[in-house]
């Protein structure tokens, strides 16, 4: 009799696809980024989403960017055009944000969505999930970190499967695609103190990614 390990435990850690880009942003081009990024959130303020079905609130706030933006209330999770809030639509994706995906994602065509999640608390953290509420789900995930050194971590097709920390600095990047594009990250926490790029403290991080088939 043949027996095979469960998949999990073959999936390698980090993933295949995983890049870390360490310093892709330099200080100048972070406070530049950060000026498109206060820009976006008057147009579309900074929103506290909930979980589906129990309506907790998410240690996190977010934004969006672009003609779709992810939002998760006791609905459910999902992309719309409009801001849950306002009812307005989102702003327009930086150019700055678009050159980035276009040297970092090798795919063809333009992000429909840069969420923008905003860690502002020393509690602040996002348990292990996947990005899997795209249609396009061959397209890359590109994520930029700007402020307080986190501690990212990465696993596999499985949940409980074995993880890896990374630290993510202010102005590092990371793609995740081919097995990473559907892999398990979250972030356990945010070190506080190790930036002064944002007034106050705290990390923003930035996600661009492709929603619909093209």
């Amino acid at each position: 009799m043949t027996t095979t390990r469960p998949a999990e435990a073959a999936d390698p850690v980090p993933p295949d696809g995983f890049r870390l880009v360490p310093a892709y942003l330099g200080p100048d081009d972070q406070r530049a980024l950060l000026d498109d990024i206060r820009a976006m959130v008057r147009m579309a303020p900074f929103f506290r989403p909930a979980m589906p079905g129990s309506g907790r609130p998410f240690s996190v706030r977010m934004t969006n960017a672009g003609p779709l933006g992810w939002v998760s209330d006791k609905s459910g999770y999902r992309y719309q055009p409009t801001h849950p809030v306002t009812g307005l639509a989102w702003p327009a994706i930086p150019e700055r944000l678009l050159a980035i995906w276009a040297d970092l994602a090798v795919w063809d065509g333009p992000p429909e969505c840069c969420l923008v999640n905003f860690y502002d608390g020393a509690g602040a953290r996002m348990g292990l999930h996947r990005d899997e509420d795209e249609e396009e789900m061959a397209a890359p995930v590109v994520s930029l970190s700007l402020g307080d050194t986190a501690v990212f971590r990465v696993g596999g097709q499985a949940r409980r499967g074995p993880t890896r920390s990374v630290r993510l600095a202010s102005g590092d990047a990371v793609v995740l695609a081919g097995a990473a594009r559907t892999a398990y990250h979250g972030i356990d926490r945010v070190l506080t103190g190790t930036s002064t790029l944002l007034d106050g403290g705290g990390r923003i991080n930035l996600t661009l990614r492709r929603v619909t088939r093209t």
